[in-house]
């Protein structure tokens, strides 16, 4: 099984701008779910966060299978949940 990125985001978030392009740089591929634009997603994003539907919200699976939920995650800690 391959490592496996889910982030969970909005159209205005600088924050989620921010990890996108460090993603990107370290050649981290991810999907990205626009809260505002899936009902479901915001759901569950609000679930993960006390109600609260805080961005980025992160969905990281290691290469082994483990799955990590990650709030507003530093690139290290992405990085760190897919080793």
């Amino acid at each position: 099984m391959s490592a496996k990125v889910t982030m969970y985001s909005t159209t205005w978030c600088g924050y989620c701008q921010r990890l996108k392009s460090q993603l990107t740089r370290e050649g981290i591929e991810y999907t990205e779910i626009n809260i505002e634009q899936d009902p479901e997603s915001a759901a569950f994003v609000e679930k993960v966060n006390n109600g609260n539907q805080t961005v980025p919200t992160v969905i990281a699976v290691s290469s082994a299978g483990a799955e990590t939920v990650m709030t507003n995650p530093s690139l290290a800690q992405v990085k760190a949940a897919i080793a």
